[in-house]
């Protein structure tokens, strides 16, 4: 009888420290965690009432709050590093309601999701989550033991310790949001500014656009950064970040040139015919000895118009050595150059600025329009190739032609206006 009595304590006792393990604190990711921004919801769920702190784990942030007439906010929550499915239910019982969803730094991943009054949907997607600490660090290395970020990624939320969310859209209205920890295939890009996820309004690039066009069976890992050349990329053991966890069934998509060809960095300047292709072939050898796919892709032209309205060449002959190494190493080669180059020309030199950041002033980086079909072009370049992952695209995505782009006097996105992820005028 006394052993009966102790065995029923000690299930009494496993259950309970189960429990308090799955939800005591649901930052720190359990089988999945369930947030609720509407009182009356399931009982498991956590009511989200309050600004994010460490402590609590979860909370609203960015110095966002929500209310019940549907106001943009974020939302964070700490996890550790990892791929996640957010489910995220809309809606409201006497609103209509329009949601577009971001996370980290303005990964888009969900647009314009409507519902009318009284109506509910619900949609998922999957995010990675990353820190910049290089688990595989031994005591006698001589290299760090974190990713030697710039001064730029202080405070970036793409390499904090909290998955962060963004909700905006004409009308947002969120009643849930469920996270879980998945595995599922992860492509991996690396790549200059033109690739990376811009953190300010209205700078953006095409792959903070690239989850947009994907089911939430595939995650994009987006390791690229503003000022990277293949050699930097190596140096501030960014590369390594990326070798730790890439894995077979994965990708490593890969656009550098840009700075590359910058003669004047003698550092990091690699010749076209011969230490740009070098470096390519590590970069694509290093995938494939991990199981990865390495995809390799040109990168795309900078906005310098002729006089017959033609794009003009500035990459001299680096977009040629990325297509000789691809067919070299018998590697996917998207040809995003030649995609600009109709892009920018079917925009023609009157449109074509209004695809540029800094309203049309600059001629290298794009907004979120000229991102967004960049992003299409990549797409429609994993079709094309072949790529298992197409696989993974949502249905009924449309063929892209970079000749034909949507229009873009009608193209819209929403942002937050907030200051916190607004840069300031003058910078």
């Amino acid at each position: 009888m006394i052993l009966e009595k102790k065995i029923s304590h000690l299930k009494i006792l496993v259950i309970a420290i189960f429990f308090f393990a799955s939800y005591s604190n649901a930052g720190q990711e359990s089988a999945a965690s369930q947030f609720s921004f509407v009182k009356a919801s399931k009982p498991s769920s956590l009511f989200v009432d309050k600004p994010y702190s460490s402590e609590q784990g979860y909370g609203f942030d960015l110095n966002t709050q929500i209310n019940n007439q549907g106001n943009p906010f974020y939302f964070s929550t700490k996890v550790s590093e990892g791929n996640y499915r957010i489910t995220v239910e809309f809606g409201h019982s006497r609103r209509a309601s329009s949601n577009t969803v971001k996370a980290e730094s303005r990964r888009l991943f969900l647009q314009d999701v409507k519902t009318l009054p009284g109506k509910f949907t619900t949609r998922s997607f999957t995010a990675n989550v990353r820190n910049s600490a290089l688990a595989d660090h031994r005591e006698d290395s001589p290299t760090s033991e974190k990713v030697l970020l710039k001064t730029t990624e202080a405070g970036s939320l793409n390499w904090d310790d909290k998955l962060t969310l963004e909700f905006d859209g004409a009308a947002p209205q969120v009643r849930s949001i469920r996270i879980e920890k998945v595995d599922v295939p992860t492509l991996f890009l690396i790549g200059d500014s033109t690739v990376t996820d811009q953190p300010y309004e209205p700078a953006a690039s095409w792959g903070q656009m690239l989850p947009r066009f994907f089911k939430d069976e595939v995650a994009v890992a987006n390791h690229a950064e503003s000022g990277e050349t293949m050699k930097a990329f190596i140096m501030e053991l960014r590369l390594a970040k990326v070798l730790e966890t890439i894995k077979k069934d994965d990708y490593l998509f890969i656009q550098f040139g840009h700075n590359d060809q910058k003669q004047q960095w003698q550092q990091t300047y690699a010749d076209a015919e011969t230490t740009y292709k070098d470096y390519l072939k590590v970069l694509i050898a290093e995938a494939r000895l991990r199981g990865a796919t390495p995809v390799v892709i040109t990168s795309m032209q900078r906005r310098n118009f002729d006089q017959n309205g033609k794009i003009q060449n500035t990459h001299g002959n680096y977009p040629e050595a990325v297509r000789e190494v691809a067919k070299e190493m018998k590697v996917a080669l998207i040809d995003l150059e030649a995609m600009s180059i109709k892009l920018y020309e079917a925009l023609g030199p009157d449109k074509a600025p209004l695809a540029f950041n800094d309203y049309g002033k600059d001629k290298t980086h794009h907004n979120n329009y000229g991102a967004y079909e960049l992003a299409k072009c990549v797409v429609q370049g994993i079709r094309d190739a072949n790529l298992a992952v197409a696989s993974k695209l949502l249905d009924k995505l449309p063929i892209y032609d970079p000749a034909n782009p949507d229009p873009v006097e009608i193209f819209t996105l929403s942002q937050i206006p907030i200051k916190s992820q607004t840069k300031p005028a003058g910078n």
